[in-house]
C-alpha cells in the first residue's frame, strides 16, 4: 500500500518508525468508518492520513498514543469531500 510505503521512506530510527505505524493503523480503524468505500476515496484517505502522522512526527510528536489521537482530530476536522 502506497501509505504505508510513504511513512516507511520517511527518515526515522526503526523503533520511532513502529511507533509511527502503529499510530497510522490505530488511526485509520477511527477515520476508515467516515471514509467512502469507493477504492479511489479510501486509497486518498490513507495517502492523506500518513501524510498527516508523518507531518506531526517530525514536529516531534512521537509517542503513538498522542500522534494518533493528533492525527485523527485533524484528519477528521478536514474537508469532507473524502466522502
Amino acid at each position: 500500500m502506497r501509505a504505508r510505503a510513504l511513512i516507511g521512506g520517511a527518515s526515522f530510527d526503526p523503533q520511532t518508525l513502529t511507533g509511527i505505524y502503529k499510530a497510522f493503523d490505530d488511526a485509520w480503524e477511527q477515520v476508515a468508518p467516515e471514509v467512502s468505500k469507493r477504492g479511489e476515496a479510501i486509497e486518498a484517505a490513507r495517502m492523506k492520513l500518513a501524510e498527516i502522522v508523518i507531518e506531526l512526527a517530525n514536529k516531534g510528536m512521537q509517542d503513538p498514543e498522542k500522534l494518533t489521537e493528533a492525527a485523527v482530530k485533524q484528519m477528521l476536522a478536514g474537508p469532507t469531500e473524502l466522502k
